[in-house]
């Protein structure tokens, strides 16, 4: 009786043994799904990120562009014309004819 008493308690062994070796399988993978999921997210928030930088970027350069050229004389005598009405001794102004 011994013999078999000491069978079932090496079967119920290794049957806990393999239950928590497939627990720790069946957890393991859900980690990996979830972390796998998460990198998709992840890269998904890296494009819209890169996408804005270069947005942004573009943006800087053009007003870099912008500021040099108020620092012109060009840009002085553009505002003068088309804001104050301004012109140079000699210079005339043609404007069309709004009557039609």
């Amino acid at each position: 009786m011994r013999t078999g008493a000491k069978r079932k308690q090496s079967h119920i062994g290794t049957l806990l043994i393999l239950a928590t070796v497939f627990l720790g399988m069946f957890v393991s993978s859900i980690r990996v799904i979830k972390l796998r999921q998460e990198s998709r997210e992840l890269a998904i928030t890296e494009q819209a990120l890169v996408a804005e930088l270069e947005e942004q970027n573009m943006e800087t350069e053009r007003l870099e562009k912008l500021e040099a050229y108020m620092k012109t004389r060009k840009y002085i005598e553009d505002v003068a014309k088309d804001k104050l009405n301004l012109v140079y001794p000699g210079e005339y102004v043609l404007k069309p004819n709004k009557s039609k």
